[in-house]
């Protein structure tokens, strides 16, 4: 009996001693990074590019994006608050942190989409200019990744009050926490080289 479980776990992990699912995950963060690498190139190289527009120093609002940076970065905490929960199988309070994190998440696109507005109230579209075009590009395409986030977020919940989720409770939530940390990451990266490095 105990020789079958054994090879039952077995089964479950790869060989670097880590279980399939979250092998499966870091080699989709590292496809992310390698797809991030190349937004962030193709910014640096164009950030400069204005001809007809306003420069990034004429629109960007470092307080604000400061704060909004700020929010995404606390939900970091509480998705780890969470993690700790579903450790301890502790659900109300697992649902009560993703939750908030899901919040905080909402309130970061919230604060992009006021953003966006802004700019192009102020003259930058998307084909504007090179710069107008890669910003919107990089930013953007992080904002769906948290969108897609937030969704991830929200539907653990339902299937954690639903008990839908079948094997290993606390390492989903630990797969959709690694996924959000990477998120928040890339993001802290994108806000140093787009708003506070000068172009």
């Amino acid at each position: 009996m105990a020789e079958t479980a054994t090879h039952a776990d077995q089964a479950h992990h790869s060989s670097t001693g880590l279980s399939n699912n979250k092998l499966a995950m870091w080699l989709f963060l590292g496809s992310e990074c390698l797809l991030f690498g190349g937004l962030i190139s193709t910014y640096m190289l164009y950030r400069g590019r204005v001809i007809t527009g306003p420069r990034p120093n004429a629109i960007f609002d470092i307080p604000f994006t400061s704060v909004s940076s700020f929010v995404l970065l606390m939900s970091s905490l509480t998705m780890v608050l969470a993690v700790t929960s579903a450790q301890r199988k502790d659900d109300s309070r697992t649902n009560l942190w993703l939750t908030v994190t899901a919040l905080l998440g909402a309130t970061f696109i919230g604060g992009q989409v006021y953003e966006f507005t802004t700019f192009y109230r102020e003259g930058l579209g998307f084909t504007t200019s090179l710069f107008g075009s890669s910003f919107y590009s990089l930013t953007g395409f992080h904002g769906v990744h948290v969108s897609l986030g937030i969704i991830l977020l929200l539907s653990l919940v339902g299937m954690i009050k639903k008990n839908k989720i079948t094997g290993n409770k606390a390492e989903v939530v630990e797969l959709i926490g690694l996924y959000w940390h990477f998120v928040d990451i890339v993001w802290i990266v994108i806000f140093t080289l787009v708003y506070l490095i000068p172009s």
